[in-house]
């Protein structure tokens, strides 16, 4: 089908009003980067949801970090999005500033030629992130457990995306439809959409980044409601397989089980964690029980934003008391985070 086609027929699209959420904040970016709402009916309302693993993580988790941090002899190993993410009292850039040890990391490789140069320094490494990081720390575990490395600890903040997914159909029955995350598709495939699909009785269709691919899920999502359908269509076959990365899910099963985890926004899901199990538990640095989340000031509606009732700059707060250089909210600072890509293209 013609990219006009699609173009004209989202444009002129005039029925219900349609309320369909992006997961993944990649896709949010590139809806603002290619102008996507100014292409399509404003009866086609498009909502951020829980895509950003940084923006749903809690306080007590970035407290945790910091306490390791500024332990004698312990470094701390993150990816950038997470320093400026607010704990109770600092953030893990302020917490630097105060003379704690906090070095970003590219990968989490990194820690193995770390730890092996120096053996009287643990390197802990804060592992944050969906089913698309969660192959990695599995991997590099086990590359340190064949070596013999003792001196390097994870805290997990490890999530699935599904329970999630299944939380907003359960709790908000105003979405209408789903585009699907790319990259986190990539690994658990198409067909882990397909019950979800079947219970909701809404659309789940999964997309690329490019503007022409968001376009055409778009398309499919809107036919799909107009026809009262609600089932998996995969848009991105050139990376999603049916089944997923097989050895990438062999990894998860091999490392990690599944538990609880507190999700910013949403609360305690259950079984949406991934924890460290068996041999490799002895590499964990205290990831379970982090639940207490800071109590933010009444105007500000991060978990709102988080679970795509409200956009960003509808929150009191955005763009005044909150801003990427002085953040209440992690929404606001990190690369996918809901308020940062909004306060970057519209403010």
């Amino acid at each position: 089908m013609k990219l006009q086609h699609v173009v004209d027929y989202l444009n002129n699209y005039d029925g219900r009003e349609l309320k369909i959420m992006e997961v993944c904040g990649t896709h949010t970016a590139s809806i603002f980067k290619n102008g996507i709402r100014s292409l399509i009916s404003p009866k086609i309302k498009l909502i951020s949801g829980p895509g950003c693993p940084v923006c749903v993580t809690p306080t007590a988790y970035i407290d945790r970090c910091i306490m390791y941090a500024a332990r004698e002899n312990h470094v701390l190993l993150t990816f950038g999005d997470m320093m400026k993410v607010p704990g109770k009292k600092a953030s893990l850039s302020e917490a630097k500033g105060n003379g704690a040890r906090v070095h970003m990391m590219y990968s989490p490789f990194e820690a193995i030629e770390l730890a092996q140069s120096n053996p009287d320094i643990t390197y802990v490494i804060a592992a944050v992130g969906f089913e698309t990081t969660a192959p990695a720390h599995a991997l590099m575990l086990r590359q340190a457990r064949d070596k013999g490395i003792e001196n390097i600890k994870l805290v997990t903040a490890l999530k699935t995306a599904m329970p999630a997914l299944r939380w907003i159909c359960d709790n908000q029955e105003d979405v209408d439809g789903f585009l699907c995350p790319g990259h986190v598709s990539v690994i658990t495939g198409s067909k882990v959409y397909d019950e979800l699909a079947e219970l909701c009785k809404k659309p789940f269709v999964i997309a690329g980044f490019e503007a022409e691919h968001i376009l055409a899920a778009l398309y499919r999502i809107v036919r799909q409601i107009e026809a009262g359908a609600g089932h998996t269509e995969n848009m991105y076959r050139n990376a999603v397989r049916e089944d997923g990365n097989l050895k990438a899910l062999a990894a998860i099963d091999q490392v990690y089980e599944k538990g609880p985890a507190m999700w910013r926004g949403l609360g305690m899901i259950e079984g949406s964690g991934l924890y460290l199990k068996g041999e490799y538990v002895v590499y964990d640095g205290g990831s379970r029980g982090l639940d207490e989340d800071i109590e933010l000031p009444g105007e500000c509606r991060c978990g709102d934003v988080i679970v795509g009732k409200i956009n960003p700059d509808q929150c009191p707060m955005f763009g005044k008391g909150c801003n990427p250089v002085k953040p209440f909210g992690p929404c606001m600072v990190s690369a996918e985070g809901a308020c940062g890509i909004w306060y970057r293209n519209v403010h």
